[in-house]
């Protein structure tokens, strides 16, 4: 039946078909739903950025950072963290083929050219030495997505951007609970970004979080987050540059208040759901489960198989037998060079390779142990 989990979800899945197995729900109680009933009846006025700040103080003493600043998506956080580092037209930012498109768009708003390089084999997270390679005098940043919450090399990414003078940033939106040596994923970079998009870990339905231990980056991005108003400007309606409006709203924040209170609760059923499908299917042969490197933790937010190619199992193969079973699976992320406006990569033979025989497996928290041994044993027949 599985260890108890305290979901309270509140009307939540009510429509849902009862039998089906979804990939990703949130946890959503009346913690959260109170909270956000309070925003919207009492926030506005002078109350109209209380549950801002609160969220953002509580997510900053979470991660152990300087500043954070609740935005109104991951993408949103990323976006303005390029434009205060000045990245523009002519310039280059090295990032994994494997990654979501929220991660190289910006990049493009800007400019600036993304530059696809290899991952790693184990970890599936940039390749340190290719990254490396890839630099040229127009390179600007380097960005290190923790891709499914497993971590990049941090330790030889620092190295290599302080060797050349090249700022490295965190895309730790799949990475809340991550932990590299002592230190939370997204607090190490020049700046992290999470996402609080309704299939993560921690979720405010949209939104996402610019973190920085930079008090001059901080007050970049938050005058950019505003309009381009600096908080100093005593002139009303002034502005200083020309921003953005990527800022969250109240209400969001009230449910991320919530969320936060329950941050070890909904970090903890992460990696137990991870555990349990270890349990499972940690014996067979030819099959990888999310990398963790010793003295690390990660935050276990999207468990994902990889099978060797001498298996003969596909993605395709994978997804119908869950259809069939009525569970949903998730693909793994195709290489960005393989979508139609960037140019193929073809070199990148990881990224380009691991799609197709890879899968992501229902994780909600509140998932019970019959829930995993039903997903699980999908695998279990295909492997035999």
């Amino acid at each position: 039946m599985g260890r108890p989990f305290r979901s309270g979800r509140t009307g939540i899945g009510d429509f849902l078909m009862a039998d089906r197995i979804y990939y990703t729900k949130p946890s959503i109680t009346k913690v959260e739903t109170d909270y956000a009933a309070d925003a919207a009846a009492n926030g506005w006025g002078a109350r109209c950025y209380d549950y801002i700040f609160r969220f953002e103080d509580m997510f900053k003493e979470h991660l152990g950072t300087d500043f954070a600043i609740a935005t109104s998506s991951c993408t949103g956080a990323m976006h303005m963290g390029l434009s205060a580092l000045n990245i523009g037209p002519g310039d280059e930012v090295i990032l994994a083929e494997t990654n979501w498109i929220a991660t190289a768009a910006p990049i493009v708003h800007l400019g600036a050219k993304p530059v696809f390089v290899d991952i790693l084999s184990d970890s599936w997270c940039i390749d340190p030495e290719k990254a490396e390679a890839a630099i040229t005098p127009k390179t600007k940043a380097i960005i290190a997505t923790h891709i499914y919450g497993n971590l990049c090399d941090m330790d030889r990414l620092l190295t290599i951007g302080e060797k050349h003078g090249i700022p490295i940033i965190e895309d730790a939106a799949e990475a809340l609970g991550s932990v590299w040596h002592g230190r939370r994923a997204g607090s190490l970079g020049a700046f992290g970004t999470f996402s609080f998009h309704g299939t993560k870990t921690l979720t405010t339905g949209e939104g996402g979080m610019f973190v920085t231990g930079d008090p001059v980056l901080y007050e970049k991005v938050l005058t950019l987050s505003n309009h381009g108003r600096s908080r100093t400007q005593t002139k009303q309606f002034w502005p200083d540059a020309v921003g953005f409006k990527y800022k969250m709203s109240n209400v969001q924040a009230a449910i991320g208040v919530g969320q936060m209170e329950r941050i070890d609760e909904l970090l903890d059923r992460k990696r137990w759901v991870l555990e349990q499908y270890r349990k499972h299917l940690g014996h067979l042969n030819g099959v990888r489960f999310n990398h963790q490197e010793p003295g690390c933790e990660i935050g276990a937010w999207m468990p994902t198989l990889v099978f060797d190619e001498e298996l003969g199992i596909t993605s395709e193969i994978l997804q119908a037998a869950f259809k069939e079973e009525d569970i949903d699976a998730r693909v793994f992320f195709h290489p960005l060079s393989r979508l139609p406006m960037f140019d193929d990569c073809p070199g990148n033979n990881t990224s380009w390779a691991i799609p197709d025989r890879a899968i992501n497996l229902p994780s909600y928290h509140d998932m019970t142990e019959d829930d995993i041994a039903r997903v699980s044993g999908i695998v279990l027949n295909l492997c035999q």
